[in-house]
């Protein structure tokens, strides 16, 4: 049998329930009773019971987090980023996966309820269709939306400004004539970044496919047969290596003979054959700021639903 809370009270000379309020934090011990506690439990090799605890206190000390695909660069470094946040609160992430399908999303939320996390931070796959496992999450625990978001749902989000970063973009590229190659706006991310080529007065010629690089290497071969624009602007940098990569294999000179720009900034695009020109999304500060929002609501200081936009920024490479 290992070392119990009885056992590390008993080598410190306190009572059990001292020896437990030491060990967990709380208000009410003396220093010099909370020192030899702590010093017990690392003699004696005590490893609390968490389940035991987390039974207790009603919290887990976990949290939640549903991406919608693990393997998208993009995503995983934005779950590093909330992971080195959580990690100053003492609090573990839980990682489920969607795979773009809001049925596994519901099941997903659902497991991560049983499993009591505290709270949760959705990637919506559907700006429709996740309405269903966001709003069973939100009437029990907190929830913030991140990223992604779904369609007129009363819930947290954090994310980009998405159109903000389509103008930049534009403004940069100067192009007579570009062609929009990215996905059909099932999620909200393609929805905003195709209404703010459009809305920038770029025009109405679009490619919509999904958020793959071969998306953007068959986008590609459909330009090279119905005429290159002067730039190709794509709706995220996995669709834009796809059409680089296609273009280098046609034997398509970038930027000499087109010009093509990503979205996002994930950590290949600077790595492209030429280095890719495109919009950084700023992970770091996204991933504070909707680790913050849930530590708010957490606590209960802040109980509204608020949206926070941040502004992306160009990073002008190679390719455009």
């Amino acid at each position: 049998m290992g070392v119990t809370i009885h056992d590390v009270a008993a080598h410190a000379g306190v009572s059990v329930a001292t020896a437990s309020r030491a060990l967990s934090g709380q208000r009410g011990v003396r220093q010099a009773n909370r020192d030899k506690v702590v010093a017990a439990a690392r003699e004696l090799g005590y490893e609390p019971n968490v389940v035991a605890a987390s039974l207790r206190s009603r919290t887990t000390h976990t949290i939640g987090m549903v991406v919608p695909r693990i393997g998208n660069p993009f995503f995983a470094t934005l779950v590093e980023e909330v992971e080195k946040q959580l990690q100053g609160g003492n609090r573990s992430l839980l990682l489920a996966n969607s795979d773009y399908q809001p049925e596994v999303e519901r099941r997903q939320v659902q497991a991560l309820l049983d499993r009591r996390v505290d709270a949760l931070l959705l990637i919506p796959c559907h700006r429709e269709r996740s309405e269903e496992a966001l709003a069973a999450a939100a009437a029990r625990i907190p929830v913030v939306q991140l990223d992604l978001r779904v369609d007129g749902f009363d819930a947290s989000w954090v994310g980009v400004d998405n159109e903000a970063g389509m103008r930049e973009l534009l403004g940069h590229l100067d192009a007579r004539r570009t062609v929009f190659v990215g996905a059909e706006p099932t999620d909200s991310s393609a929805q905003s970044r195709l209404d703010g080529y459009r809305r920038a007065g770029a025009g109405d010629e679009v490619l919509l496919g999904d958020f793959s690089k071969e998306w953007g290497e068959k986008a590609a071969g459909r330009l090279l047969s119905e005429g290159l624009p002067e730039a190709v602007v794509c709706g995220n940098d996995v669709i834009a290596l796809g059409v680089l990569a296609e273009f280098a294999r046609r034997g398509v000179r970038v930027p000499q003979e087109v010009r093509v720009t990503g979205f996002d900034d994930i950590p290949y695009a600077e790595l492209g054959q030429p280095a890719l020109t495109t919009i950084r999304q700023p992970q770091a500060e996204i991933a504070a700021e909707a680790v913050r929002v849930l530590h708010d609501r957490l606590a209960g200081v802040e109980t509204t639903s608020r949206r926070t936009a941040i502004t992306p920024a160009l990073v002008a490479r190679s390719s455009g």
